[in-house]
């Protein structure tokens, strides 16, 4: 099959919309919707700082190129998860990932940072949830302490659409009601914007941009991911598109049009500074102080 819009060969055929385009005719179309996203959702402007937080992996990759390409004032941040070989080699296709870029890469390192890799701490808490504890924890202090207006994140349309069915499977209320594309700043900038400019994008499309852009990345998955309920739901997601293209982001646009529903339902909790590092806390100590144990605020401030 040839392009929809020259005669070369076709490179990916896309589903919702219907089309085929080449490499070069795909590209455009990627960074257009990702222009549209960022406009539509009001995200970023033109003279803000971006933090784009970068794993290694495809998503992020491909929002920090995106950015840039678009003429935004990005830097990267990379956290080390001090997960041995993997956590080694994501460190690696990031730095490759910036060089190549040619924006400024900041590294914070768990072990270094707190004492223990993520999976070496003896709890009873889900790894994958204290993971995500500590990452937003660390990107969002590394943000407000450097200035960033706003910190971007590589969620794609697959992984809204997976978080938005599984709260809805238990009624998770007040998590539906802080999902979107955008979570504002609060609590005096403490908590610094959050953008996804990949939002209204597939995985699928988000793998096709980096092949045909020579993109690199980490494909191995995380060795804690195993079994996570996110991947019974992706799958469920992708048998539906499969059979009725367009599921996924209608999906996400009508929970989008619903969001008030939830909105009425969330409880107001009143944040205060955390007794540790002053940052926003629903009690005395925030979860990240308190699940690590810290005894004085950690400094992200860059030097030099």
């Amino acid at each position: 099959m040839k392009c929809k819009f020259c005669d070369r060969p076709a490179f990916i055929k896309l589903h919702y919309p219907r089309m085929y385009l080449c490499p070069e005719h795909f590209t455009e179309y990627f960074e257009r919707k990702v222009k549209r996203t960022i406009e539509r959702y009001r995200m970023i402007g033109p003279d803000e700082r971006i933090l784009v937080v970068v794993s290694g992996g495809k998503d992020s990759a491909v929002t920090a190129h995106v950015l840039k390409k678009l003429g935004y004032n990005v830097e990267c941040l990379h956290i080390n998860l001090g997960i041995g070989e993997y956590s080694a080699k994501s460190e690696e296709y990031a730095k490759r990932q910036c060089e190549t870029l040619g924006v400024p890469l900041h590294i914070v390192r768990v072990r270094e940072l707190l004492g223990k890799g993520i999976g070496e701490v003896r709890t009873r808490r889900p790894t994958c949830s204290y993971c995500g504890l500590t990452k937003r924890y660390i990107f969002n202090k590394f943000a407000h302490d450097n200035g960033f207006d706003a910190v971007a994140t590589g969620h794609n349309l697959d992984d809204e659409a997976s978080f938005i069915l599984a709260n809805l499977m238990n009624w998770n209320t007040q998590y539906l009601a802080k999902q979107g594309p955008v979570t504002p700043s609060q609590f005096n900038g403490k908590l610094v914007k959050k953008v996804k400019p990949l939002y209204e994008l597939t995985e699928r499309e988000v793998v096709a941009y980096a092949l045909a852009n020579g993109i690199e990345y980490e494909m191995e998955e995380c060795p804690h991911a195993a079994g996570a309920t996110t991947l019974e739901y992706k799958a469920i997601l992708n048998g539906m598109e499969e059979k009725r293209p367009g599921t996924k982001i209608n999906f996400v646009k009508g929970y989008l049009r619903k969001k008030a529903l939830f909105e009425t339902e969330l409880e107001e909790t009143e944040l205060r500074e955390c007794r540790t590092c002053g940052m926003p806390s629903n009690g005395e100590v925030c979860s990240f102080c308190r699940f690590w144990g810290l005894e004085e605020p950690i400094d992200f401030r860059i030097r030099g």
